[in-house]
């Protein structure tokens, strides 16, 4: 009886070991990260990142939208919330990332206002712990849009670094273009050097769709010339007048009216979206959270 008994513990034992280790919480489950990104500001980035968020949640997916500008966080703003908590109160382990999490009525949940994220460095090794567990706890989520600053700070390179595609959003203004223009050149010697990221355009605030295809190409056009890199064109959005009566009213105009001109747009470009699979992943969270704490 004792042989048995040995000869089923080895067996379990054997099993235990050849059984699948745990992965960790951000790998469980992958969530498609979505770098919303401009070479300016006011080209209407947030609006964008908003009205996608509920056109995905429409479609049945659980969507977080996190506000990565560190200067002028907006995403409540637009949205008639008032956080009460950021991730600053996460890093002090003050609350939770569920605890600071703010559920809006139109099926997202934000991230209010991550201006504290430059102080990850000065955290202690048991804070920075606790960080990454909490911030992983995003992962729940089916779609995360990373609403960046404009510009090409370090912080608004790590988000692209992180994701599976980057959205980058311009209008026809000449400076726009231009800041486009730019934004692509340091993401390509910045980042495209050592990583393949999917680069994507919208073209936003356009009179019509020649406009914005003829804005498209010369954008796409130049990337593929002097840079050789692929921009893929995804859309684009009319300028109407419904999007700065939203802003008046703190709503998403996919809400307001979702057969306006600018709804049906963004409706477009989430259909678009959802038929293409990233060529290249970003790393989702765990990329996201190697370069936040690499970040010099």
């Amino acid at each position: 009886m004792e042989d048995q008994a040995e000869k089923l513990r080895e067996i379990m034992r054997k099993r235990g070991e050849t059984q699948e280790k745990p992965q960790k919480t951000w790998d469980k489950k992958k969530s498609r990260i979505i770098t919303v990104t401009s070479g300016k500001g006011g080209v209407g980035k947030t609006n964008v990142s908003i009205n996608m968020a509920i056109v995905y949640a429409r479609l049945g997916k659980k969507v977080v939208v996190m506000d990565a500008d560190l200067g002028l966080a907006n995403v409540n703003i637009m949205l008639d919330l008032a956080p009460k908590h950021t991730l600053v109160n996460v890093m002090r382990r003050e609350k939770t990332m569920k605890e600071i999490l703010m559920e809006s009525e139109y099926g997202i949940s934000i991230v209010g206002g991550v201006s504290g994220i430059s102080k990850v460095a000065d955290l202690t090794d048991e804070e920075r712990k606790h960080f990454i567990q909490e911030l992983s706890t995003l992962s729940y989520a089916d779609i995360i849009i990373v609403d960046t600053s404009a510009g090409v700070s370090k912080n608004v390179l790590d988000f692209i670094a992180a994701a599976d595609d980057v959205i980058i959003v311009t209008t026809p203004e000449p400076t726009a273009l231009t800041d486009a223009y730019a934004l692509t050149k340091i993401i390509h010697s910045e980042l495209m050097e050592h990583m393949e990221l999917d680069l994507k355009l919208v073209v936003n605030r356009t009179k019509n769709a020649e406009e914005a295809k003829k804005i498209a190409e010369r954008i796409t056009g130049i990337a593929t010339q002097f840079m050789n890199i692929k921009i893929e064109y995804l859309g684009f959005i009319y300028d109407d007048p419904i999007v700065s009566h939203a802003v008046m009213y703190q709503k998403p105009f996919t809400v307001i009216d979702p057969r306006s001109k600018a709804a049906t747009c963004v409706q477009h470009i989430v259909e678009r979206m959802e038929r293409m699979t990233p060529r290249h992943t970003g790393g989702g969270f765990s990329m996201l959270i190697k370069r936040i704490f690499n970040r010099t």
